[in-house]
């Protein structure tokens, strides 16, 4: 499937792309600009493919679980997502991060989709704050979370939140697939966990976990 999807997309892809770089000049304005449209358009579409992929491939991904320094994994994630901080203020504070027992590449794409969501979605902040620890607990699993002064969302809306190919703000608004949250609840329902959110509009939001 994944083949025939790319083999159109390919050709669409290519040729606006050489049209774009060699006869550009030659097309009026508005010409022009249909034609980076479609050629953005092919951009999208293969991101979407690649997410669907992505998402697909994790059901049969065997978990390789083993104790995982959570902190450490954090770190790793946050330089990850380093670039997406480049000429913007951002505050992030790291709180205390129990270890866990789990997958250590499948939950460091845990980590970094939660902060490339909240790099995302605090961008029209002028400082970016985001906060990163775990819920004071007696017992039971550590709940781990993710939280940010972005931009948040309705929570009547939160059931669409994992959905795939979901979104609650438009793709003009914030880039994305609509996959990212989709593939960090699979991951951790994999992992015996759960994952929910609270948010505020305007106000930011918090993802929380547990494993």
């Amino acid at each position: 499937m994944s083949h025939d999807l790319r083999a159109p997309l390919r050709a669409i892809d290519g040729f606006s792309r050489v049209l774009l770089e060699d006869y550009l000049s030659q097309f009026p304005p508005e010409a022009g600009r249909y034609l980076r449209n479609i050629f953005e358009g092919a951009q999208q579409m293969g991101r979407l493919i690649d997410g669907l992929l992505a998402f697909s491939r994790l059901g049969r991904q065997p978990l390789h679980k083993q104790p995982i320094d959570t902190a450490d994994l954090v770190r790793q994630a946050l330089n990850s997502v380093s670039d997406e901080q480049t000429g913007r203020q951002v505050e992030i504070s790291l709180g205390e991060l129990p270890p866990c027992q789990g997958d250590p590449a499948l939950l460091r794409q845990v980590w970094v989709n939660l902060l490339s969501n909240a790099l995302r979605f605090t961008r029209e902040q002028n400082v970016a704050r985001i906060e990163i620890g775990c819920l004071p607990r007696e017992s039971g699993a550590p709940i781990y979370f993710v939280k940010d002064n972005g931009v948040g969302f309705d929570m009547q809306y939160a059931g669409k939140l994992f959905g795939v190919f979901q979104r609650l703000h438009s793709a003009e608004e914030y880039e994305g697939t609509g996959v990212g949250l989709a593939i960090l609840q699979c991951i951790i329902h994999r992992h015996g966990g759960r994952v929910w959110a609270q948010a505020t509009p305007g106000a930011g939001t918090a993802f929380y976990f547990t494993l």
